[in-house]
Formats: structure tokens, sequence, C-alpha cells
């Protein structure tokens, strides 16, 4: 998945997925071996099947970490200049 303008920063294998209020939280490590966390937020409530069928693909799911670099935006993150 190459994307222009993106850096990927790591590829994590999903290990856990823990089920919040109205999400989800997913870790794994990385291949620098740090322990990396996305938290999932819906803003609908999830009934107790959708999140067995959601948690589960996302037990299954790898994940890219990319971010665009401050070139890629203009005026870089600060803004314009």
């Amino acid at each position: 998945m190459d994307h222009p303008g993106y850096q990927m920063l790591a590829e994590i294998e999903v290990e856990a997925v823990r089920p919040d209020r109205q999400g989800f939280t997913l870790s794994g490590l990385g291949p620098d071996h740090a322990e990396y966390r996305l938290a999932l937020h819906f803003e609908m409530p999830l009934d107790p099947r959708t999140r067995a069928v959601l948690g589960e693909l996302f037990s299954q799911a790898d994940l890219t970490i990319s971010r665009r670099g401050p070139a890629a935006v203009p005026g870089g993150l600060d803004g314009p200049a």
C-alpha cells in the first residue's frame, strides 16, 4: 500500500483486541519491538453481535501506520508561512 506523500512508520500485527464502551483498543508489537496501540471509537452504540463480529475481524488484522510528512502538507504542520 504505497501512497505518495506518506511515510510508513510501522507494520503491526494485532495481538490483542479489547472491547471498550463504544469501540475497541487494538494492540501489538511493531518491528522495533515497541508496543503500539490503536483506539477505535464509534459514534453509535454497537449491539453484542456486531461487537463480536468486529472484534473477530480486528483480531485477524494487520495495521500499517503511515503519516504525511511536513513537506507534503502545504505550509508544513504549522500552517502557512
